[in-house]
């Protein structure tokens, strides 16, 4: 299931590079389990680990 040759693996998508609210993705880091969470739009972007309602690292085991 798991593309061995990649780090981290895409489990959700939603929105567009060309739409003005960007493109959201959902990656999970398949050494670690930790969620994170990144947005894209035209040549800007962010990273930051998803977290739950009581503020910790969201993990996929």
């Amino acid at each position: 299931m798991w593309d061995d040759e990649k780090r981290f693996r895409v489990v959700f998508t939603d929105g567009s590079y060309m739409a003005a609210s960007g493109m959201r993705q959902i990656l999970v880091d398949k050494e670690t389990g930790v969620n994170y969470l990144i947005w894209r739009s035209g040549y800007a972007g962010g990273i930051t680990p998803l977290l739950d309602s009581e503020g910790k690292v969201v993990v996929t085991k």
